[in-house]
Parts: structure tokens; C-alpha cells; sequence
């Protein structure tokens, strides 16, 4: 078990490029609040699931690693899952201003770093 925790603390790190500071100020921007899928159909008001990750990924990255929870693992692994899975569909044109890109970071991961 230790040895998994290990290598999702390691991927997570990996995945997420972006400090607490970063994340929170992205998250307060009409692009972060704009992108990622809402509600059961994708297309609800309130918060993206992206978004309330965005919170999460700030508040394990501002834990002791010795109190990580298993459900902050849970979270971890599911984090490391997305940017890989979010990243290799990688848009052709304008990155820098994508919702590809806004989805990512909201995720914690700036693929422009």
C-alpha cells in the first residue's frame, strides 16, 4: 500500500505543474468557471467537476504528505488519470487560449509549462 501511495504521490506531482497560489487565482477566472462538464448531462449549472478539483488538488497540495487520506489518494490517482487522458487530446490551433487548456488547469496542470 505504501509503495502505491509512493508513486501517486510522485505522478501527482508530476501532473500537477502549477503551485496552490496558481490553481486558486485560475480558479477565480471567468475561463475556469466557464469550461468543464456540469451537472449529469454535462451541460448544468453550478460548478464543473474540474473546478471543485481545482479546489481539492489546493488543499492536498498544502497537506503534510503524512496526513494524506486514503480518499485524497482516491482523489490523487483520479487527478493523474485525467491530465494523462485530457493531455493526449492535445487541439491543433490556438493552445494557449483553449478550453482544452483552461479544462487542464483547473486540473492543476498548465500544459504551456
Amino acid at each position: 500500500m505504501q509503495d502505491d501511495q509512493d508513486e501517486i504521490y510522485r505522478d501527482f506531482n508530476a501532473a500537477v505543474n502549477m503551485p496552490p497560489a496558481e490553481i486558486e487565482k485560475f480558479l477565480e477566472t471567468d475561463d475556469s468557471k466557464r469550461v468543464g462538464w456540469k451537472g449529469e448531462d454535462g451541460d448544468g449549472k453550478g460548478e464543473s467537476v474540474g473546478h471543485a478539483a481545482g479546489r481539492r488538488i489546493v488543499a492536498i497540495k498544502r497537506t503534510k504528505k503524512a496526513e494524506l487520506s486514503d480518499a485524497d489518494y482516491a482523489h490523487m490517482k483520479k487527478v493523474v488519470g485525467y491530465v494523462a487522458r485530457h493531455a493526449a487530446q492535445k487541439p491543433k490551433d490556438d493552445v494557449e487560449h483553449s478550453d482544452w487548456r483552461y479544462s487542464l488547469m483547473n486540473w492543476g496542470h498548465d500544459p504551456l509549462k
